[in-house]
């Protein structure tokens, strides 16, 4: 799909990390592997430490504490709340929505719009379009929107494809109405028949979680450990994907919004590792001084979460008081893929919060 957005600015962000911090070293006798071949890892991967929820810890738990933050400092106001949009792979429950929970324990009106939508990587972009639409029938109020996910706990600790880069985080954007606002261009496509590429095989009406789905194994020969109830992850497929599909796709956004590489000032993109974000650079022809790739060597993946964590941690102060002409990007779960151009600047606030949940 194509769509142009009008009057739409997203005017506050939050990032929310978990306190638990693990370092990459910490990790390495998890796994079947020589701890000096994963040790290898660590430059190549751009891997360091990552953020980890604890087992207590859901989901909304990231949402509440950011919201709840937000009406105390007066950044927000509930009856300035005209809906709620969340995005996660890692839902609480699978009845309540996390949007009615959130809704519910920080007193918002009845009248509030609740959302959730399934997604993971794209997560954010999604939500995004979500937003933007709502806001052509809320009038003046806003939409706050929570890409969220705690995928460590669906991720093996004996998995060195997946765990060393996983990491739990939480993303809060308010977005509004706004008659100056430039114009935002978004492109997205999906391929389902690839979807297997990065599945959960057990825990939904497909197949329930049991004895037998949790049962730990090699189940690709890769030395990996896995259960059915775990994250599994092609890598070479989804570097593949993304090398393939995604340079194209912000090739023909950019053009779709009358602009060329020279005009972004900034490429934010989806943060799967290191390696692939310079491998997506190179092919793009961008600097890698355009493209923040910190966030896996500090946090990990987070998931729907890593474009908000991307501009919190990379550009907190700069979009205080200047403007930037940015392009988004996230690829993965889906398979989707999707890039959006948009002026990100003049915030009212950007900040990145450590949870205590």
């Amino acid at each position: 799909m194509k769509a142009v957005f009008h009057n739409k600015k997203i005017t506050g962000m939050l990032g929310i990390l978990p306190q638990n911090e693990i370092f990459f070293e910490d990790e390495v006798n998890n796994y079947t592997f020589p701890p000096k071949q994963t040790i290898r890892l660590k430059k190549v991967m751009g891997y360091e430490k990552h953020r980890v929820v604890k087992s207590t810890t859901a989901s909304s738990d990231f949402c509440l504490y950011g919201l709840n933050y937000m009406l105390q400092k007066g950044l927000i106001k509930r009856e300035e709340i005209g809906a709620v949009v969340v995005v996660t792979t890692t839902p609480d429950h699978f009845i309540p929505p996390v949007s009615n929970i959130i809704q519910g324990k920080c007193g918002l009106g009845k009248e509030t719009i609740c959302i959730d939508i399934s997604q993971g990587c794209v997560a954010f972009l999604i939500g995004l379009m979500q937003s933007f639409i709502l806001l052509d029938h809320i009038g003046e109020k806003k939409v706050i929107l929570f890409t969220t996910d705690t995928l460590s706990k669906k991720v093996s600790m004996k998995d060195r494809n997946s765990y060393p880069l996983i990491g739990d985080a939480a993303g809060i954007t308010v977005i509004e109405n706004d008659d100056t606002a430039k114009d935002i261009y978004f492109i997205l496509y999906n391929d389902g028949t690839r979807g297997d590429a990065l599945i959960i095989p057990a825990g939904g009406s497909r197949l329930a979680c049991s004895t037998e789905t949790a049962v730990m194994q090699d189940l690709e020969n890769d030395g990996n450990l896995r259960s059915l109830n775990n994250l599994k992850m092609s890598g070479s497929e989804i570097f593949t994907f993304v090398q393939t599909e995604v340079p194209p796709l912000i090739e023909e956004t950019i053009e779709y919004s009358r602009q060329s590489k020279d005009d972004i000032d900034w490429f934010l993109f989806h943060q799967p590792n290191k390696f692939m974000l310079k491998k997506l650079a190179e092919k793009l022809g961008v600097p890698y001084e355009k493209v923040p790739m910190n966030i896996v060597e500090n946090f990990g993946n987070p998931s729907g979460a890593s474009i908000p964590i991307n501009i919190v941690h990379n550009l907190a102060k700069s979009v205080i008081d200047n403007t930037f002409n940015c392009c988004l990007s996230a690829f993965g779960a889906g398979l989707a893929w999707g890039a959006m151009t948009m002026e990100l600047g003049r915030m009212k606030f950007c900040e990145m919060l450590i949870s205590d949940c």
